[in-house]
């Protein structure tokens, strides 16, 4: 009776502070995008992951003591107490900030265009964009400096622009004969899944820097190490390592606020489907960029909703489930056009494979629209001749995915020596 009595107490106890926070994530559930670094965490870890600038800051900055500082750095780069990597640095006893570097998207994160240079308005250094007139680090911009500091937050996909940006600032470094130190971020989508085709070698492009799957399962600090390693780029290199992460664990199971890495990554379930979905725009497919929810539906005008729903449910495909859906997209393709699609239903994360989603949709689309669909143009960014080979060829997606293994196998043993976490 005791113990009956005493959960009775807990539930009282705890109810309150229940609805209070589902309160409190009404309430911000409407943010604008600039606004939404809101956690949105199911599983908490039983201790919060500590960040590589969580852990620098811990050292007291020891690494950076005495030198001249540049930072690559945008909107995600922000300590536990959300504060800028940027304002952490320029006020660190013994280091001197002396400018900045800016990927895709720019030091705030909101653009989808390319960005000239600027100026940081809070610290007034400059910032040197590694995505308009240059992409990589010129001599002149590394001039006067000691150590180049990495702190971006990855999307974990191979075709995201922010993994070769810190691999020509790593050779950029190695040339001028500066030191790089990453400081290391969580995979979003967790440190276990590989999947997708390894990229043909005569592929390597900004969309892909090297032959790997579209989904690695390694942090940007270990991906520095593979990099460094295996491109013999000869960088003196230090990986932060961050503490209280698990190669299990999604980023909303770590305690950390999710921060849109780009302007249509708004939240997590978004960065589970990019890596299937994104490959389809290529070919002439509305991914949702313009929409409320990008990569959580796609279309175009020429497409019967309906038809496309039923086919693709006849797929079977796990982790997600598929309705008609129209919309007009304020964003290219179609910009202003009425489109027909499907909403993707993301119903059991840890049964999605997103490259198996993307060669089943593609597969669909290229038996239903084969005048409509380009089928060949989604290898830019699934980085397989082969694979689309054998989609135009009419075989079964199933077959193609089994048919990376080996190539897969290789990696994950190639990968494994470059490991920080368990």
């Amino acid at each position: 009776m005791l113990r009956f009595r005493s959960q009775q107490l807990l539930v009282f106890l705890i109810l309150p502070a229940v609805f209070l926070a589902g309160a409190v994530l009404a309430a911000t559930s409407e943010a604008p995008l600039a606004q939404s670094a809101v956690q949105s965490n199911p599983s908490y870890t039983a201790e919060r992951t500590r960040s590589g600038i969580d852990i620098l800051e811990e050292e007291n900055f020891a690494p950076l003591r005495g030198k001249r500082v540049g930072l690559v750095t945008n909107q995600t780069g922000v300590d536990s107490q959300n504060r800028r990597t940027i304002d952490a640095l320029a006020h660190a006893p013994g280091v001197t900030l002396v400018a900045l570097f800016s990927p895709e998207h720019g030091i705030a994160g909101n653009a989808d265009a390319p960005i000239s240079d600027s100026t940081d308005s809070a610290t007034k250094l400059p910032i040197y964009s590694l995505f308009g007139h240059t992409r990589r680090p010129t001599p002149a911009m590394l001039r006067n400096i000691d150590v180049l500091v990495f702190d971006i937050q990855d999307a974990g996909v191979r075709f995201y622009t922010f993994i070769t940006t810190m691999a020509y600032c790593m050779e950029a470094a190695a040339k001028a004969h500066i030191s790089f130190v990453v400081l290391d971020r969580p995979n979003p989508l967790g440190g276990e899944v590989i999947e997708g085709p390894v990229l043909d070698r005569d592929r390597i492009s900004f969309v892909g820097y090297f032959p790997m799957p579209v989904r690695y399962a390694m942090t940007m600090g270990e991906l520095a190490r593979m990099f460094n390693a295996e491109n013999k780029i000869g960088a003196d290199l230090r990986v932060v390592a961050m503490k209280n992460w698990s190669r299990s664990e999604f980023y909303d199971q770590t305690g950390l606020a999710w921060i849109p890495p780009s302007p249509n990554l708004r939240n997590l379930t978004e960065n589970f489907l990019y890596p299937g979905i994104e490959i389809l725009q290529e070919a002439g497919v509305s991914v949702g960029r313009g929409t409320r929810a990008p990569f959580e539906m796609f279309g175009g005008p020429w497409i019967h909703g309906d038809d496309l729903a039923a086919a693709l449910a006849s797929r079977k495909i796990p982790g997600v489930s598929f309705a008609p859906v129209g919309f007009t997209p304020s964003e290219a393709p179609y910009k202003g056009q009425e489109c027909q699609g499907v909403t993707v239903n993301l119903t059991d994360r840890d049964a999605l494979r997103s490259l198996q989603m993307g060669l089943q949709i593609a597969d669909v689309f290229h038996r239903l629209y084969p005048d409509q669909f380009h089928l060949e143009k989604i290898v830019t960014l699934l980085g397989s001749q082969a694979a689309i080979d054998r989609l135009a060829h009419g075989d079964d997606p199933a077959q193609i995915e089994a048919g990376w293994a080996n190539d897969i196998d290789r990696f994950r043993q190639m990968r494994d020596k470059y490991l920080l976490y368990h």
